[in-house]
């Protein structure tokens, strides 16, 4: 069994510079100023998953799919623009990377204009403009009229129960996560009264159902590992949203946050599942639910033990007041 002194060693020295910020900020309680702050920061775009991701930027600034259609920045799946940019907003990558910002302003230019105007206009849908707020928002747009626009959107389209769905229905779905995490990143000074309204109903909904109960049966995929997550939720998507929006004391968290906790090794690592889409043991949909083509994207092996999915999962239990 590893220790605390291990577990730690192998989240910083030989971690990707993207893990490593996150353990020193969020896990090591780091200043801002600290020198291995500064030097993780810094190594983000010149080493590691965001540099390999930018070394297959096109010229144009998209990635695989040239063209000039807005189509061409959403498919393939999940190798297209909008797809890389969801994964470098996450791993802490900004606008003052020219290749990113770059990037960005053709999503923003495309996506808010036109015939679909999916972000906030009329061809939007929850799942897409969740995900392009949660991720301009963390790329440094967040003052962007248009992203601003997409934010009331997603606070206009909550349903009455307090969820959101992807698809026509008078009724949220637990899959329907994004708007919640696209408020999440929202910081508190920013927000309006009727945002923290939405998020306030948005995360009763999740703990009235404990982050799983949907449905008649158990979900299989909910309760499996993985990253990127695109738009696919699982019970790690909700502990993190609802931890990060400050519920991590609510008692209706615990059936997931013991899932969680009997999920780790005796060496205090997490396994990463699976890579979307999981159409593994329990998907009664399987391939026939996802639109072809599609191409699994993921940063580490699946079967393996996980370092971006140790780290969120310690960071989750943190909040929780389980460390």
């Amino acid at each position: 069994m590893s220790g605390p002194a291990e577990l730690r060693e192998w989240l910083t020295t030989s971690a990707d510079p993207s893990v490593r910020l996150r353990v020193y900020l969020e896990l090591l309680d780091r200043d801002a100023d600290d020198p291995e702050v500064a030097e993780a920061r810094m190594l983000i775009g010149r080493m590691g998953w965001v540099a390999s991701i930018l070394d297959g930027q096109l010229a144009d600034g998209q990635w695989g799919t040239p063209g000039t259609t807005d189509l061409e920045l959403y498919r393939p799946k999940y190798l297209a623009t909008f797809w890389q940019l969801i994964v470098l907003a996450d791993l802490g990558a900004s606008r003052t990377d020219l290749r990113v910002s770059r990037a960005a302003e053709l999503l923003l230019d495309r996506f808010s204009t036109g015939p679909e105007d999916a972000l906030g206009g009329p061809g939007s849908e929850v799942c897409l403009t969740g995900n392009a707020v949660r991720s301009l928002f963390r790329l440094g747009f967040g003052d962007d009229a248009r992203v601003r626009r997409a934010l009331a959107w997603l606070v206009e389209t909550q349903k009455a129960d307090g969820g959101w769905h992807c698809f026509p229905s008078q009724s949220g779905t637990l899959d329907g996560w994004e708007a919640l995490a696209a408020f999440a990143v929202v910081p508190k000074m920013a927000r309006s009264a009727a945002l923290e309204r939405a998020i306030a109903r948005g995360a009763e909904f999740y703990l009235e159902r404990e982050l799983m109960r949907e449905g008649e049966g158990r979900y299989e995929p909910w309760f499996r590992l993985h990253y990127p997550v695109h738009y696919y939720y699982d019970l790690l998507v909700g502990l993190d949203l609802l931890t990060a929006l400050g519920y991590g004391d609510d008692r209706r968290l615990w059936p997931a946050l013991d899932w969680l906790e009997s999920r780790r090794r005796t060496d205090g690592r997490w396994v990463l599942d699976a890579l979307h889409p999981d159409l593994g043991e329990g998907d009664p949909y399987g391939s026939s639910a996802v639109q072809s083509p599609f191409f699994a994207f993921g940063l580490e092996l699946p079967g393996q033990p996980s370092r971006w999915i140790t780290m969120n999962a310690s960071i989750v239990l943190r909040r929780a007041g389980r460390a």
